[in-house]
C-alpha cells in the first residue's frame, strides 16, 4: 500500500512556517518545494493543487535536491496530527 499526501501544502497553511522557510533559503527553494520533497524522500506520493502556471512548474522542481537529516527531523518535528481533509478511518461513506 502507497501512501498519498492529499493535501500536501496544508491549503497554503504551512508556507509561512519559520523553519521551512530557514530551510527553503538555505536550499534555495520555496517553502513547497521543501515540503514536496520531504514527501518524496519520506516515499509518500505527493500531488500539490495549484491553478498557476508558475507555482505548478515550481511544484515540479523537486528532483534537483536534497533535504539533509537534520532538515528531515527538523521537518518531522513539527507534527500536529492535524488533518485537513476527513480521516479516512472514520469517513461515512
Amino acid at each position: 500500500m502507497q501512501m498519498e499526501a492529499w493535501s500536501p501544502l496544508m491549503q497554503g497553511q504551512l508556507l509561512d512556517n519559520e523553519i521551512l522557510q530557514e530551510i527553503a533559503e538555505k536550499h534555495g527553494k520555496t517553502t513547497a518545494q521543501v515540503i514536496l520533497r520531504w514527501d518524496l524522500q519520506n516515499g509518500v506520493i505527493t500531488i500539490p493543487k495549484s491553478t498557476k502556471e508558475h507555482r505548478i512548474i515550481a511544484n515540479a522542481d523537486v528532483f534537483n535536491f536534497e533535504l539533509t537529516k537534520e532538515d528531515m527531523e527538523k521537518i518531522d518535528a513539527l507534527n500536529e496530527n492535524h488533518r485537513v481533509g476527513p480521516d479516512p478511518d472514520n469517513f461515512d461513506f
